[in-house]
Formats: C-alpha cells, structure tokens, sequence
C-alpha cells in the first residue's frame, strides 16, 4: 500500500517495529488498532467507501467499447 492510496499496487513501505516489545505490549497496540479501526468506520465508513471507489475507479472517459469485437 502506499500512503495515498490503499488500493494501489505500490508495495507498502517497511515499517520498523520494536522487536522489544512484549507479545502483551504488541497484542494492546493490536486491540487500540483495531479498537479505532471500529471507531472510524462506524464514524465515516459510507465516506471511506466512497474513497476507495474514487481511487479504485477515477472520474474519466470511459474505455472505447467495440461490441462487434466481443469474443462471444
């Protein structure tokens, strides 16, 4: 994922994480993650969806559809 867009195709960039951390201390970063992932979907889950499908499929012409080219 890059960091514009989480449906592109760019690898997401490594992120370095504390090897120092207890699997304690790395399951309550996990649980307040996912605890604000809840949080701002139930907030502004209609608007993320609607982000995603402007970048999945950006305002533009359409592609050129030639019916009598159809392989069926």
């Amino acid at each position: 994922m890059s960091a514009d867009s989480p449906s592109t195709a760019t690898p997401a960039p490594v992120l370095l994480m504390p090897r120092h951390w207890t699997p304690e201390q790395a399951l309550a970063v996990f649980e307040c993650l996912h605890a604000m992932r809840f949080a701002l979907w139930a907030t502004y889950g209609p608007q993320v969806q609607q982000a995603w499908r402007d970048q999945l499929v950006p305002q533009g012409p359409m592609p050129e559809f030639d019916p009598d080219d159809l392989p069926f």
